[in-house]
């Protein structure tokens, strides 16, 4: 699993990110919280993951890279929404994959 290094995160979970990212990287629960990363399917921009589900073993082999979390799924699809704007704001297009693809805007967890 990788992460953005300058991470998005939703206002509410702004004032414990750091130990919510600490409970995702040791597969405690956190219940509430949802990641947004890169799509798993190229056909689409981004990924809306319960960070409870991180807990499987399916995911740690996946290739995930996290570029937000948020508190909540309301909140999580309003990340998201502003992170496609963003990205289309800055490129003129929504080639999500590749604006985050850069490999000095990742860190492993």
């Amino acid at each position: 699993m990788e992460w953005y290094n300058k991470l998005y995160i939703s206002p509410s979970a702004k004032k414990k990110s750091r130990r919510i990212i600490w409970k995702i990287k040791h597969k405690a629960g956190t219940i509430g919280i949802y990641i947004i990363a890169i799509a798993s399917n190229k056909q689409n921009l981004l990924d809306i993951i319960p960070a409870n589900d991180v807990m499987f073993l399916q995911y740690p082999r996946r290739d995930v890279y996290v570029i937000g979390i948020a508190k909540g799924y309301n909140e999580a699809i309003e990340l998201a929404t502003s992170i496609v704007q963003e990205v289309y704001e800055k490129t003129g297009g929504f080639d999500v994959r590749a604006f985050f693809s850069d490999g000095s805007r990742r860190r492993s967890i």
